[in-house]
């Protein structure tokens, strides 16, 4: 059984993977034209087996690699409680063949 803690008040969950997105506009007399390009940050998700990518605003840069966090740290817990209960699985697996030996 799975209990959540207090995390689902600290704010929303998001999977992913935060980057910048660096390219050229192609017009001649951008600034970007000379090698200094054009950076928006990003945010690539899984949907359905693919990889979507959403733009992000620069004030929202902050507010979603919080929400990434949270989600890595919530993954983390449930890794780490599945993990605890596969070894007490395998600990009562043992058991039983020890007490069958006897």
């Amino acid at each position: 059984m799975v209990v959540m803690s207090s995390r689902e008040a600290d704010g929303p969950l998001l999977r992913g993977a935060l980057y910048t997105l660096r390219r050229k506009c192609g017009k001649p007399g951008c600034r970007c034209a000379a090698g200094d390009v054009h950076e928006t940050p990003a945010l690539a998700y899984p949907v359905g087996g693919r990889t979507k990518t959403m733009t992000l605003a620069a004030g929202d840069v902050e507010e979603v690699a919080a929400a990434l966090a949270r989600y890595r740290a919530a993954r983390d817990e449930l890794d780490r409680a599945a993990d605890a209960e596969v070894a007490k699985l395998a600990a009562r697996a043992a058991a039983r063949r020890t007490e069958r030996r006897r």
